[in-house]
Order: C-alpha cells, then structure tokens, then sequence
C-alpha cells in the first residue's frame, strides 16, 4: 500500500480487514447517504462509519492543508491510517504539516508514493510531463497509486467541500465510489473554508501555512497558483488549463 508510519514516525504493522462484497458495500452506502441525508453534522457522519467499518477498514485521504479531517475521525476511530499521496511534487510547507500531523494526532500516517519517482519518470516521459500533459502526471502520481491503496479498505474519508468549486456543489455525505470500489464518505461537505479555518484554530490543529499566504487549495507545487481575493478557491489549481480536478473525485 504504501509507507506506515504511527505517532511520531515510528513504522506500525497494518491490521488485515476482511472486504465485505461490492454488493453489501453499495447497500451499505445507500442506507448511509438515507438516514443521514444533505446536511448531518461531521460528528454525525463519522459516528455512522464507527457503528458499521471497523476502523481497520476505512482510511482518510488528506492533502495536508489543514488537519480537520483526521482529528475529527480520530475522535471516534483513533489509529485510523491517513493516507497522504506523496507525489514528489510537494511545497515543504505540505511535507512539514504532514509530519505535525503524524506527531500530534492519533492517527497513522501512510505515504502513498506513484510507481516512479520524479527522476525516473523524466526519463521514462519526458521532464516536467506536468507542464505538457498534466492528466497523464496526475493519473500516474495520484490517480494510480490511490486506486491502488483503497483497494485494501471499504471506505474512505475525504475533505471535499461543495464550496470549494462548482463542479463540487452537489457532494454527498456518502456514496458509493464506483471508480474505486468503496464507500466514499464526504463529513465536511457542508462546510465553508471560514469554517474550517475557525475549527483549527479553536483545537490547536495543524495547518499548512499556505493557507494564510493565498493558497485555499493546495496541490503539487508546480500546478498551484496564488488565489485572487473573492475568487474560486480552486481556480489556483492548474491556472490557465481548463483542468479543474486532478481526478480523484469524479
């Protein structure tokens, strides 16, 4: 799957969890996204993962801009894995939150690293494939690995917001991911960025320091631009393409 490490970088064995069918898992979701319908509370959300997944079987993607997401389900699933795509194309500030994040909270840190690393693909495509082709860069260092590592679980958390862009409007609090075969669990869908920021502060969290310095949305370095005050918080993100998601939340 990737790079385990526990509190404070120390290397930790994976439980093994046994997959429930496709079948079951779909039903699972649909009764989910039901009962707790547009707008239940994260803590609601993430208390209805705790009744039904073994904290085993489920992960939480992060991106590291920010540490809400991983605090508020270590809350109820402490040791849950959080999984960070280790692209190779990271601002320090992303590797320096990654590491507070793993030091701090009750979580295990798993590094998700691409079939290549950045040398070895530059030989193998091209340098700066990014620059020419950033679908092609993106699905190797991102879509890949991760579709990769979730095979292994039943669901997975994400920080998606419906305010970050207009193609993120209508996110669910839990659906069925067909793309990857799980259930996709969505706490702080209703969440505004003002929000997400407040709820770091009040609880001492984390958080990447771009987020201060024009960067609501944080991806790999060279893709993500400084944002204009009042704009879409995703429009940084591979500015000037007409490239919005890198492939992860289709």
């Amino acid at each position: 799957m990737g790079a385990r490490r526990g509190r404070g970088g120390t290397a930790v064995t994976p439980t093994a969890a046994v997959k429930r069918s496709h079948d079951e898992l779909r039903a699972l979701a649909a009764s989910g996204a039901e009962e707790l319908g547009w707008d239940a509370s994260a803590q609601e959300v993430i208390g209805w993962v705790q009744r039904h997944f073994a904290t085993s079987a489920v992960t939480v993607a992060c991106s590291m801009a920010d540490a809400v997401l991983p605090a508020l389900v270590a809350e109820q699933l402490p040791g849950v894995d959080v999984l960070f795509l280790d692209t190779g194309y990271h601002f320090p500030e992303t590797y320096v939150t990654r590491d507070e994040v793993a030091a701090n909270l009750r979580v295990t840190i798993v590094d998700v690293l691409p079939e290549n690393t950045v040398e070895a693909q530059d030989r193998l495509f091209g340098k700066d494939l990014f620059a020419r082709d950033a679908a092609a860069c993106c699905a190797m260092r991102k879509v890949q690995p991760l579709r990769r590592t979730l095979a292994g679980y039943e669901l997975w958390f994400t920080g998606v917001r419906r305010d970050e862009a207009p193609t993120r409007t209508n996110t669910p609090l839990v659906t069925w991911d067909d793309a990857n075969g799980l259930v996709k669990v969505n706490p702080v869908a209703p969440w505004t960025f003002d929000q997400l920021i407040a709820y770091s502060s009040d609880n001492f969290l984390p958080v990447n320091p771009l987020l201060s310095q024009g960067y609501p949305s944080i991806g790999c370095q060279p893709c993500t631009q400084k944002v204009a005050p009042g704009a879409d918080p995703r429009s940084g993100r591979w500015a000037g393409t007409d490239k919005t998601e890198c492939g992860l939340h289709v």
